[in-house]
């Protein structure tokens, strides 16, 4: 399987420097928030998992162009504890994009995704192999 993951070192020396969780402002304006991602395959298809927790399925994009496969967008998350002598507000934004080499047997035309309790699922089929055809020879 080849499915990769873009690796920016200059970011994760930034995070270890300066002992930040997740860096700061990454180019193109895309947060600070890295979702974590498992890949697997078995005969028939890639599977790629991304956990997003409090990301609603309306902030995810999934977009194919050529051979690289791109899953972005925004979390936005708000707690709010309210009694009677103490108030917390906690928020978490960050847009996010993890993009992804395919490889050269998915068939891009058929991938499928769908999000269910904080966790995006893509499933990209294989290409069948084309059986090899004998020619005679005359």
């Amino acid at each position: 399987m080849r499915l990769v993951n873009r690796y920016d070192p200059f970011r994760e020396l930034e995070r270890r420097f300066f002992n930040l969780p997740g860096g700061t402002q990454e180019k193109n304006n895309i947060g600070s928030f890295a979702p974590t991602v498992n890949t697997r395959e078995d005969d028939k298809a890639y599977y790629v998992e991304v956990d997003l927790p409090g990301v609603k399925k309306d902030d995810i994009s999934v977009d194919v162009k050529k051979d690289s496969l791109t899953v972005s967008g925004e979390r936005k998350y708000k707690e709010e504890v309210k009694e009677e002598n103490y108030y917390k507000s906690e928020s978490y934004f960050g847009k996010f994009q993890r993009s992804f080499s395919l490889p050269d047997n998915a068939d891009t035309d058929s991938i499928s995704a769908k999000c269910e309790d904080g966790v995006l699922e893509i499933v990209l089929p294989k290409i069948a192999p084309k059986e090899v055809k004998k020619i005679e020879i005359k």
